[in-house]
């Protein structure tokens, strides 16, 4: 009985416990229930309030805009409005002028026709008065005008011809003494020493074993140096020497020191070849930038491109008429300064322009053009200044010369190549020079002889005076002068001398 009291008690125990919790987990779950109730309560005015706020903050920018927008349209309303005055007026005014401009041509109208009658009259009264002329002179009109328009000309002839004698001699004895002074007194003061080179095509052998060794066996060790260097190979019966062929001045020198060293070193074969080969052209570039390099000190130019450095000192290696090109750039920038400060030019755009006024024929065996427009077009390109880049293009009249420095650098290169001593050409090219010179001068009509004096300075020509006179010997002085320049390359200046003579011949029986 005391177990099923137990039992019971633990049971009633039991329930009451679980009757405890649910009240206690039921009271629990109302509190935390309403707690987020009042969360979502407050969340949802938080969001209400927001809301409100948005669409107040929303309605007050799209009043901003509206107005912004209004002012806006407003304000263009009143720049239309001001446009349509101004056009308004200026209609007004061009009705206005149209008005005065119809009033003008009527008036000019009725004055035209007014000349036109005193011009009708006149005509009349000429023809009256040409008429009574005819009758008086017994002339027709048109021999009248004939014999007065030949004496006419036949005057106007000599006067023109005393005064283009008159204004040529004082500006040649003006222009003839100022351009010696200066001239003179440039190469005094530039008194340096040029050396005539040329590029050596002609190699040296200490014997004629040698050409054997050369050639190689079926000709390989010949076809790899010519086609390691781009030169051609002559070896013929010249004793003790093969010959080196090529455009290309530097890759004739690169040769001829590759050539030089496989001669003296004795081993000679394609591999040796090509070694040597690509050392001597290593070389020699080394040789150019500092040719280059060299030049523009001797110069005193400054900031240069590197390729036009290097293009200067391709130079070195190439000549004309004997004289070598870096030199004569040399020379030729040295006697601009001089006389650019003489005159009063710009003496820096004188002496870079000088230095590079032949820089295209360093390039113009690979390029098609001529040697002035190819320098200035590489100058162009490395960001050369207008003026020099002009100097360079116009030196030899291929484009207009645009400024006192120009014509400077084109004095100081005739100077450097026509002075005594710089330059000298083989008698063929003499000859041929001469002979074309001649030609030119017979190519006009009236010439009866040319001749070619002065070693090709001076060219004097002697007309047929019952075919040129006067006036035609002084044009004919000029047009061939002209067509010189303009189809015959030489160095210096050629003086062109027309001479006219009339005799007067009787007998005394």
């Amino acid at each position: 009985m005391e177990i099923v009291g137990i039992v019971i008690s633990i049971l009633i125990g039991l329930a009451l416990g679980y009757a405890a919790g649910y009240y206690y987990y039921r009271k629990s779950n109302e509190k935390n229930f309403r707690a987020a109730e009042a969360q979502a309560a407050e969340i949802v005015a938080k969001a209400e309030a927001e809301t409100k706020e948005l669409e107040v903050k929303t309605k007050e920018e799209i009043l901003q805009f509206r107005t912004q927008t209004e002012e806006e349209l407003a304000r263009k309303r009143r720049d239309l409005e001001r446009h349509e005055e101004r056009l308004q007026k200026r209609n007004e005014n061009l009705d206005k002028r149209l008005e005065n401009l119809e009033k003008k041509e009527r008036i000019l109208n009725k004055r035209q026709s007014q000349i036109d009658k005193k011009a009708n009259q006149i005509d009349r009264l000429n023809e009256q008065r040409l008429a009574e002329l005819e009758r008086v002179s017994a002339m027709t009109r048109d021999e009248a005008k004939a014999e007065l328009l030949q004496m006419v000309e036949q005057e106007a002839r000599q006067d023109m011809i005393r005064v283009i004698r008159q204004v040529e001699a004082d500006t040649k004895q003006e222009a003839d003494r100022k351009a010696r002074d200066i001239i003179v007194m440039a190469m005094q003061r530039l008194a340096s020493d040029q050396v005539s080179e040329t590029v050596v095509s002609a190699v040296p052998l200490p014997s004629d074993d040698m050409k054997g060794r050369i050639i190689g066996r079926q000709g390989r060790n010949i076809r790899a140096f010519e086609n390691a260097t781009g030169v051609d190979v002559i070896v013929d019966d010249t004793p003790e020497a093969i010959i080196l062929s090529g455009f290309d001045p530097v890759r004739r020198e690169v040769a001829r020191l590759a050539m030089s060293r496989l001669i003296t070193d004795g081993r000679i074969h394609p591999a040796r070849i090509e070694k040597l080969v690509q050392k001597a052209r290593e070389e020699v570039d080394q040789a150019i930038k500092e040719a280059g390099e060299q030049a523009i000190y001797e110069a005193g130019v400054r900031r240069l491109h590197p390729d036009i450095i290097k293009l200067l000192g391709r130079l070195k290696y190439r000549t004309s008429y004997g004289q070598n090109q870096l030199d004569h750039a040399v020379e030729a920038s040295r006697l601009a300064v001089i006389i650019a400060n003489e005159v009063g030019a710009d003496i820096e755009i004188c002496r870079e322009g000088a230095l590079l006024h032949d820089l295209g024929k360093a390039v113009d065996h690979e390029i098609e053009g001529p040697h002035a427009i190819i320098g200035a077009d590489i100058a162009k390109r490395c960001g050369v200044n207008v003026k020099v880049i002009n100097c360079i293009a116009s030196h030899h009249h291929e484009v207009e010369q645009e400024s006192l420095e120009a014509v400077i650098v084109e004095v100081a290169d005739a100077i450097s190549g026509a002075r005594p001593g710089a330059r000298r050409e083989s008698l063929e090219n003499y000859v041929k020079r001469i002979k074309a010179l001649e030609e030119v001068a017979h190519s006009f009509k009236g010439v009866e002889e040319a001749f070619a004096i002065q070693a090709g300075r001076e060219i004097r020509i002697i007309v047929r005076p019952e075919e040129v006179d006067d006036y035609e010997a002084i044009k004919m002085s000029k047009d061939i002068a002209r067509k010189v320049e303009e189809n015959l390359q030489y160095p210096g200046q050629i003086k062109v001398t027309v001479i006219r003579e009339t005799r007067a011949v009787d007998y005394a029986k």
